[in-house]
Order: C-alpha cells, then sequence, then structure tokens
C-alpha cells in the first residue's frame, strides 16, 4: 500500500514546483477583458472538420459536476466539502485524485492543494499522513517538522494536522499546512503552502477551511450511494446487440407479454391475463390499460404485431426470432419475405391480440419470455439506424445517460405498469476493471466471481465468503461440427475428435476443476437432466481406431482444419489451447486458429463463415429441454449452425412438442438426447458453476440457473 502513496505524492511533489507560477498566471489571465469560460466555450463549440454525424446520446445530469465556486466546494461522488475564502481562485486538479487547486490572490500567493490516495486499512491516519509529509519534502532540504497533533473535521472524523517547512532546491523555502482525514476507504487531504509570511497572513483562513471539511457517505454521478445499484459491464460496436430482435434486448429498457418470475414460473407482465383455447392453438391475450411506453403512449395490440413482424422481416436477419417466435402461423412465411405480415396475428382490440401458433405447444408461453419477443415504439425504431442509442422501451428503467466506454444511468421509470422498482437508479460501470476488486473497494454491488478467485472466496476464512451466492447454471460449454465441411461429415472422425478429448483434465485446467464435466447435451437442474448419462469417456486407443476407420484413413489426409474463436489476431485462451494440444497429442492433428472480432463473432457463425470447429455453449433461456434438444439439434432449428439432421431426431422431437403428458415429453427428450450423443455433432464438454458476490445492503437477490428481470425485486438497506 506504501508505494500507491508514494506515486501518489511523487505527482503531487512535481505539482508543487509548478503550480504556483502556473496557477498565479491563470489568475492574471482570468481578470482579461474576454472572461476564461467564455473563451472556452468558443472552442467548444467549434465543430470539427472530420467529426462524423451520429445519434446524439442521452446525457442526463442528476446532479452538477464537482465545482469550486463562491468559496464552497463539494464533490458529492466522493463525499467531501469544505468552505474557502471567497476571494480565492479555483482550478480543477489535472488528474482524477487531484480535486483541485485553490490559490490566494495575491504576487507571492497560498496554494491550497485537495487530493485523496488510498487508505491502508492496517495503518493509522497518524502514521500515513506522517508519511505523506516525508514524501513531499523528500527532496528538500533544511526540513522542520514544527508540529503534529490530531484534529477532528467538521464531520467528526479523526484527522491528523502537520505543519512543517523545507528549502527545495527548484523552488527555495516552502511553508506547509496539511490535514489528512480517512472516510470510505480513502485519505482525503488539505496541502497549503506557500512562503512562511504569506500562511502566517492567511493562518486563521487556513484554520477556518480546514475546520470546515465534511466527509460523508460518497455518491457516484451526483445520485447518493444508497439510491443507486452498481454493476461493472462493456459496451459493443455492434448494433445488432443493442436490439431486442437481435441481441435479446435488456431487460431494463424493454418488457414482454409475459417473463420469468424468481421461481422461474412463467407470470404476466405487459399482458395482464391470458386464456387458451381448448385445443392449446390460440391464445389470446389483454394487455394492461396502464402500460404505455417511456414516452407516454399507451401500448397496444398493434404495437406487439408491430415489434414481431419487424423481428421476423428477413431484411432485419434475426438469428433469434424463430427459434423464440416460430411457433406462431405465419411467421415463417413473413421471414421467407414471402408475405408482409404474420397471418397467426390478430389485435381484436387496442387491449386484445389473439395468437395462434401451428399445434398446441406446452413451452410455448415459455418462449416469450425471451428479449427476441420484447416490444419495441416504432416511432423509436424508426426515427434512424441509431435508435437503440435512445431507446424508448416499456420497462422497468430508462436509459437517461449513457458516455461511451464510462458508463450508462438508467433511472426508474415511475409509470411502470407493474410495481415500480425501490431502487431509484442503476448505474452499469464500463470497462472499469475487474470486477472482484471493484467489488472489494464498495465500487459495485454485485459481481460474478472468475474461476481464479473461486478458491479464495470459498474459503471458511474469507471475510467475503459469507457474501458468496453459488448454484449451477442451465449452460452447457460444447465445440460443434460443421457437418457441411468435411472431414466432420464423417461420423468416425467425429467419435475420434470427441474421444480425444479428456473431459476431467480439460475442466481441471481449463476451469481450474470447478464445474461438472458434460457427458451430456442437457445440464444439471433442466427437466429431463438424467444423472448417470454417459457419452463415450476419453479413449485414447479407440479415438485412433475411430479415425482409421473413416474414410480419410489417417490424419495426414484430413483436409486442413480451421476453428473459428471469438479473439483478436492470433490470440489463443486456455480452452482452445486445451483442446488443440489433445487433438494434436492423440491423433496427430493440426488445427489451424481463426479469431473474429468478439462483438461480431456470433453474426459471422449464424452466417456460415467459419470453420469446421467452432465454439458454441448454451444456456437455458426457459426451463424446458425443448430449448435444448430441439432449439441446437432439430435439422430446421435456426440454432443448427453445424448442419446436423437426423429424420428420427426430427420425428421424435416434433413429436415431444405437442406431447402433454410431462412424463412421456421428459422420456421423448431424454431418448432424443441419446440420438444426439451417438451422432456426435458436437463435444459437449462441461457444465458450468455459477458464484456471485452481493453486498448484505441490497436485499431480494436470489440465485437464478435462468436470466430474469431480477432488478424488479431488488432494494437497497439504507
Amino acid at each position: 500500500m506504501r508505494s500507491s502513496i508514494s506515486r501518489h505524492v511523487f505527482t503531487n511533489r512535481q505539482a508543487f514546483l509548478l503550480v504556483c507560477c502556473l496557477l498565479f498566471a491563470t489568475f492574471l489571465a482570468t481578470s482579461s477583458t474576454t472572461p476564461s469560460h467564455q473563451a472556452n466555450a468558443s472552442i467548444l463549440a467549434a465543430p470539427s472538420p472530420t467529426a462524423k454525424t451520429r445519434a446524439a446520446l442521452p446525457t442526463a445530469t442528476i446532479a452538477p459536476p464537482p465545482v469550486a465556486e463562491d468559496g464552497h466546494y463539494s464533490n458529492p461522488d466522493l463525499g467531501i466539502s469544505l468552505d474557502y475564502p471567497n476571494s480565492w481562485i479555483a482550478q480543477p486538479g489535472e488528474e482524477e485524485t487531484t480535486l483541485t487547486y485553490l490559490v490566494s490572490p495575491s504576487d507571492d500567493p497560498v496554494v491550497a492543494v485537495i487530493f485523496y490516495s488510498p487508505m491502508p486499512t492496517d495503518s493509522t491516519t497518524e502514521d500515513v499522513a506522517k508519511q505523506l509529509r516525508d514524501e513531499i519534502v523528500a527532496e528538500d532540504t533544511g526540513v522542520d517538522n514544527i508540529s503534529d497533533r490530531a484534529m477532528k473535521v467538521k464531520s467528526g472524523q479523526e484527522g491528523w494536522m502537520s505543519e512543517f517547512s523545507s528549502e527545495n532546491p527548484d523552488g527555495g523555502p516552502r511553508h506547509f499546512v496539511m490535514l489528512s482525514a480517512p472516510f470510505g476507504g480513502r485519505l482525503f487531504s488539505v496541502v497549503t503552502f506557500g512562503s512562511k509570511s504569506q500562511i502566517d497572513d492567511n493562518r486563521k483562513a487556513i484554520r477556518d477551511m480546514m475546520s470546515s471539511v465534511t466527509l460523508s457517505s460518497s455518491g457516484l454521478y451526483g445520485i447518493p450511494r444508497d439510491q443507486a445499484f452498481v454493476l461493472a459491464g462493456g459496451e459493443s460496436n455492434n448494433p445488432r446487440a443493442y436490439d431486442p430482435a437481435t441481441g435479446g434486448g435488456n431487460n431494463l429498457i424493454f418488457s414482454g407479454l409475459v417473463m420469468l418470475n424468481r421461481k422461474l414460473e412463467v407470470v404476466p407482465d405487459l399482458a395482464e391475463s391470458w386464456e387458451i383455447s381448448p385445443d392449446g392453438i390460440i391464445y389470446t391475450f389483454h394487455l394492461r390499460k396502464d402500460a404505455r411506453f417511456h414516452n407516454g403512449r399507451q401500448v397496444t395490440a398493434q404495437d406487439v404485431i408491430y415489434s414481431w413482424e419487424r423481428a421476423a422481416d428477413p431484411k432485419l436477419a434475426s438469428d433469434s426470432v424463430l427459434t423464440y417466435l416460430g411457433d406462431i402461423r405465419g411467421i415463417n412465411e413473413r421471414n421467407a419475405g414471402e408475405s408482409e405480415h404474420i397471418s397467426g396475428l390478430k389485435a381484436i382490440n387496442d387491449q386484445t391480440l389473439q395468437v395462434t401458433i401451428d399445434a398446441s405447444k406446452p413451452y410455448f408461453l415459455m418462449k416469450l419470455t425471451y428479449g427476441t419477443s420484447s416490444i419495441v415504439n416504432r416511432e423509436n425504431v424508426e426515427s434512424g439506424p441509431e435508435w437503440y442509442r435512445t431507446p424508448v422501451g416499456t420497462g422497468p428503467y430508462k436509459l437517461i445517460r449513457w458516455e461511451p466506454l464510462k458508463m450508462q444511468l438508467y433511472e426508474r421509470n415511475d409509470d411502470f405498469y407493474s410495481r415500480p422498482p425501490a431502487i431509484r437508479f442503476v448505474i452499469i460501470e464500463l470497462f472499469k476493471g475487474q470486477g472482484i476488486r471493484l467489488y472489494e473497494n464498495d465500487e459495485v454491488d454485485i459481481t460474478g466471481v472468475s474461476l481464479f478467485d473461486v478458491e479464495r472466496v470459498r474459503d471458511p476464512g474469507e471475510p467475503l465468503r459469507k457474501e458468496l451466492v453459488e448454484g449451477v447454471s442451465m449452460c452447457t460449454d460444447k465445440v460443434s461440427f460443421d457437418l457441411a465441411q468435411p472431414p466432420f461429415d464423417d461420423l468416425k472422425v467425429r467419435e475420434a475428435f470427441s474421444l480425444a478429448i479428456d473431459r476431467q483434465r480439460y475442466l481441471d485446467v481449463v476451469q481450474r476443476g470447478i464445474g461438472v464435466p458434460a457427458h451430456g447435451l442437457y445440464p444439471p437442474a433442466l427437466p429431463g437432466y438424467k444423472h448417470g448419462q454417459k457419452s463415450p469417456d476419453f479413449d485414447p486407443a479407440l479415438a485412433k481406431q475411430r479415425l482409421s476407420e473413416s474414410r480419410y484413413g489417417s490424419a495426414d489426409k484430413l483436409p486442413p482444419i480451421i476453428f473459428t474463436a471469438g479473439g483478436f489476431g492470433s490470440d489463443t485462451g486456455a480452452a482452445l489451447s486445451a483442446l488443440v494440444d489433445m487433438w494434436r497429442t492423440t491423433l496427430g492433428v493440426n488445427i489451424e486458429i481463426e479469431n473474429i472480432e468478439p462483438d461480431n463473432y456470433l453474426d459471422e457463425i449464424y452466417a456460415g463463415r467459419h470453420g469446421q470447429l467452432f465454439f458454441s455453449g448454451w444456456c437455458a433461456d426457459y426451463p424446458d429441454p425443448e430449448n435444448f434438444a430441439d432449439a441446437l439439434f432439430h435439422s430446421k432449428a435456426q440454432q443448427n449452425e453445424g448442419h446436423y439432421s437426423n429424420p428420427t431426431l426430427d420425428a421424435l422431437l416434433e413429436k415431444a412438442r405437442i406431447e402433454r403428458d410431462v412424463t412421456k415429453r421428459i422420456d421423448m427428450y431424454q431418448q432424443a438426447e441419446q440420438i444426439i450423443i451417438a451422432d456426435v455433432p458436437a463435444i459437449f464438454l462441461n457444465h458450468d458453476l455459477a458464484f456471485t458476490l452481493v453486498k448484505p445492503r441490497i436485499k431480494g437477490y436470489v440465485f437464478s440457473p435462468i436470466d430474469i428481470p431480477i432488478e424488479r425485486y431488488l432494494s437497497i438497506q439504507k
């Protein structure tokens, strides 16, 4: 921790040598006939000749940025404020941790610097303050420590006051008065310096300034911390990631007719109720009369029809619309460009929608919980290609501010048709750093735990252990074969590649031993999962035999094989390296790696622009085995990117779709899994375990193996 303080102080020591002359020059400049803020405004207003026109981002500001004016400095994000003489000039700091400079109006000014640094948990304020003082005068001579004493700041925290003088080789004699006080894991310091005579002349002003220091609960972007749910995240350069029809949507902004609750039950959302015809084919949804878009317009049945017909528009090229809405009559014709409308959708009136599906299917409502079914605002979508930057949804939150590479700010939709969420703001910190480090610094409220940190947080002696929530996710990691490309059109080659993979070793090396080796398609906790299910185990001898039995006969007669992955340049992660090494060691096969920029990876996979091998893991969108077997391996499934086809499997899956007896359905899907395992259209690697840290102040969180709109259920304990 000492090195962090030293680095910060070293930077400020250089500022101390320059700040007197630089800030005094600034002070003189501000007294000219053209006010500096007007000059800066004119510069900022000048358009860049190379700037590209793009949609404006939402820029709402909850509170003004930290300012020092009229004798008062306040930074609500950090929770520090103080008063200073009205005649002093304030200038912002050049670095994040240097908050502001204050300069007295004199030819020989006094300068005050307000900054902060990490506060070591195992040190006293006195120790750290003295270390800070020693760093400031480390290169000086004639150092005289005049006084050191404890001092409480206005808000009651115990601080440390020091006064000292020194002779700087470059700057001459300097006299310092310094106050440091800890709060919220930080050490806040106010250092005043100048000539001895000027310090004496301004001693009362300095004393009053030090005494006015107030440290309180910090906020974020002007928002009190107890009103914001803060997460770490990222953003995409691919617009399709933000469109519900192509990227699954954002359940803060968008919503659909139904949703999954914390028990993974289908419950009303935009639709307050529905009826199903006796034959199970016609669904009549009754929309909430108080359901409105963020702009206040009422949601109607026509909005649902528009949203789903748009999702099925072949020009949009959605990779998921047939997976989740494909049971509706007429949607295939719409998606094929053969019709402008979906025949199975009918608006009875503004608040009543009739949906006709192609057969009675017990899982249909569950499919409507996925983001592809979300309702969008026509005026918003048709406002321009970058409509997603200012989305107008129906969800519990509105996106009110978006700073690329920095943050996204959502505010509660107080007109939300259901009960508005308890937490007023949601903040997504973009690319800010490693989740667990942010969590330990109290910068985020919830974070996933990487495999590298699981052992530590699971340790009974680790303080974070009591904040850990863990469970089995409904995910299966797998590698898909493209059966349309040789050599994987040959079953024997696929068997050889699968038998060459040591799943337990893969789990130990890549997953640090965390997870469950996958011996089938279905993950644990999914209905239809069969304990003890066995796919062929790792068997190097049998793998070589299967390759020899193929029409290629040996590794040297195989065509070049390309593995497509999401990445940059020639980078290969641990998972890909482990697989390639096993195939090389057991079969003597060399694999060429092709990386695709991650933002565009899925688009390229679904467009068929990939090698014969690629990663294609799958997590449940709803708790039904149809979401795995049928969605991924039916020959006409939109997600069947490996071109696998088996008429026997297709017939079984089509029969299971309409089977109403739960026991019979599950048995059918278990039979389907056995067929898939035998045909080896993919290598099932492992099922994941999920680890999440949740701050004790966040109430209402429950682990869910499927993505649900959890923010609707959360509150913050003040």
